[in-house]
């Protein structure tokens, strides 16, 4: 079973008032063990960036300008993601985006059903409950301290780590030990069982990319506020 963790950044809340994307990151799973592929892509939203959206990413349109455009990127991240199922925080906002901007571009649309929400999940799971992110990683004892700002490939690898927790099955070091005559690393009860790899995973972050991160932070001053969808 194939599914892609992922996340964008945007330059508003809709794209029929003219926001666009400027980041789209993923992280592939398969049997829920995160694989090391990755998709990554910073994005020029042809357009300005509001000050309310700077604030929650960090990315200026002098920083985006020199990256593509999305319609030049499109196929690449369509053929990433195939027919796997696409698991997200609050989908619903990543969804409308990626599909209007796949209209955009001529392409077509990524189907409803293909889309799984991790916040829809963790409402069922804890009602009344605060559901952010960040609240879900204090809930799980998941490390964000790296999150000083929204980042679609760094809050794809944390999402991932919170959707195992959700579903009941993440190891401390990000993976899943198969268990079980049939290797399927499932028992009797469908439940996953957790057993420590000897050597953790690498985090997916390229030194470039970690790079360009602490750049946008340190340029926030101060007073830049932390914002969630």
């Amino acid at each position: 079973m194939r599914e892609i963790v992922w996340d964008t950044e945007t330059t508003g809340f809709d794209p029929k008032a003219g926001d666009r994307l400027v980041e789209i990151g993923a992280v592939e799973l398969e049997q829920h063990i995160p694989t090391g592929r990755v998709y990554h892509q910073y994005i020029n939203p042809e357009r300005d960036i509001p000050t309310g959206a700077f604030e929650v990413h960090g990315l200026s349109i002098d920083f985006l300008k020199d990256y593509p455009v999305f319609k030049t990127v499109a196929q690449e991240f369509l053929d990433f993601v195939g027919d796997a199922t696409l698991i997200a925080h609050n989908a619903s906002f990543d969804m409308r985006f990626i599909n209007a901007e796949l209209n955009w571009a001529g392409l077509p649309q990524v189907p409803a059903n293909q889309a799984l929400d991790t916040l829809e999940i963790a409402r069922k799971k804890f009602p009344g409950a605060q559901n952010s992110l960040d609240a879900l990683c204090r809930r799980f004892g998941i490390d964000n301290s790296a999150r000083l700002k929204h980042g679609a490939l760094l809050d794809s690898e944390i999402l991932a780590e919170v959707y195992l927790e959700l579903i009941g099955g993440r190891q401390p070091d990000f993976s899943l030990s198969v268990v079980g005559s049939d290797n399927s690393g499932i028992i009797s009860d469908n439940t996953w069982v957790a057993i420590s790899r000897p050597i953790a995973l690498k985090s997916l972050l390229t030194e470039e990319e970690t790079k360009a991160h602490n750049a946008f932070v340190e340029s926030l001053g101060e007073a830049a506020v932390w914002k969630f969808k």
